[in-house]
């Protein structure tokens, strides 16, 4: 809530543009500030700049709410609580589809499918609701440079050819995708923390980063001193900003990861960058003494950032061309595994006799 722009806080026009020239825009930048500072760079009172106080504390303060307001805000419109993926066993599982107002992460080795994903859900957050979608634009902040737009209208135009039967409905859709290429750690969280202003403008309803893991893991080698401290502090930085955007404006944010491996019988490797056991795990390789060594992969950036997302879901692959999904963290869902493919309308899933779990 601290990152809220004082533009929001109710606080005058004129105030406003006073105070961005001293770089100061959101709630936090004000109350981290002394009465004496603040007084200064506002030109008022004593008493008028504890009435300002008092205004932006509770501007950007939590408000209080029952589980009873919570639930019939979501049953009053539904439409605003998931984004269906169209996926109908795992938007069934999910009851409704990808979450609002909270991060889900989708991880995997490369290849999987994580960005035909990604670029799947931007088309179905751009369609009208009376079709699943939440009518609005899509924020998309790529940092692989994996991003098609010929893909984007592929999948549109086959899993919707009846909707999309035009040149200017899908050029139309197209426009409602904002993409932004951020390639460091710096441009990212920078791009992050811009986003309150445009999720208003352009009637944003969907975020996506791919990957949050990509320029993570080429800016921080945890190896060094200092550099897992740095590394957690960018994480929860980032998760609290999307964290706090996702729930007021009840957006979905989705995130991918990678994943990473790690063997038992190697050095040993600080708690931080282990994922809990709610990912995937398996027995992997052999040592050079032929003994068979545990092997753990697990999603990549630790248990910080674990903790930080709310649901994860976890492609991986199964004998091609199936790959599978787990849905292995969700408040709301069992864990569950299903079959898909990728096809030129993006992920079909394949009725297959459910696993065991």
């Amino acid at each position: 809530m601290a990152a809220k722009k004082l533009r929001r806080a109710q606080l005058s026009q004129e105030m406003c543009e006073r105070l961005s020239r001293y770089q100061i825009t959101t709630c936090q930048d004000f109350l981290c500030l002394s009465l004496l500072e603040l007084m200064k760079v506002t030109g008022q009172s004593y008493y008028e700049v504890q009435k300002l106080l008092c205004k932006v504390s509770r501007a950007c303060a939590p408000k209080m709410q029952t589980a009873y307001e919570m639930k019939l805000r979501k049953c009053v419109n539904p439409s605003s609580a998931f984004l269906s993926t169209t996926l109908h066993s795992l938007d069934r599982v999910l009851h409704g589809g990808v979450p609002c107002g909270s991060l889900t992460e989708i991880t995997s080795p490369p290849g999987c499918g994580k960005t035909q994903f990604c670029i799947m859900v931007s088309v179905l957050a751009t369609l009208p609701v009376s079709m699943g979608g939440l009518d609005g634009a899509v924020i998309y902040i790529d940092t692989e440079s994996a991003f098609s737009a010929e893909r984007l209208i592929e999948i549109a135009a086959n899993r919707f050819p009846a909707y999309f039967d035009s040149d200017e409905k899908l050029f139309c859709m197209t426009r409602s995708i904002h993409l932004y290429r951020e390639l460091t750690c710096c441009s990212v969280l920078k791009r992050i923390m811009s986003l309150e202003e445009e999720i208003i403008s352009k009637k944003v309803k969907l975020i996506i980063i791919d990957s949050v893991a990509s320029v993570v893991r080429k800016e921080f080698d945890t190896k060094l001193q200092g550099n897992l401290a740095e590394r957690s502090n960018f994480l929860t930085r980032g998760a609290s900003v999307l964290k706090y955007l996702a729930e007021e404006f009840s957006i979905p944010v989705i995130l991918t990861n990678q994943i990473t491996t790690s063997l038992s019988s190697g050095p040993s490797i600080q708690a931080d960058l282990v994922s809990p056991a709610d990912d995937l795990s398996l027995s992997e390789g052999s040592s050079v003494s032929g003994k068979r060594d545990s092997g753990c992969v697990t999603a990549a950036l630790g248990n910080t950032w674990s903790h930080s997302i709310n649901t994860r879901l976890i492609l991986q692959y199964q004998d091609l061309p199936t790959r599978q999904l787990l849905v292995a963290k969700s408040p709301v869902a069992p864990f569950s595994a299903f079959f898909y493919t990728i096809e030129k309308s993006g992920l079909v899933l394949q009725e297959r006799r459910p696993e065991p779990v």
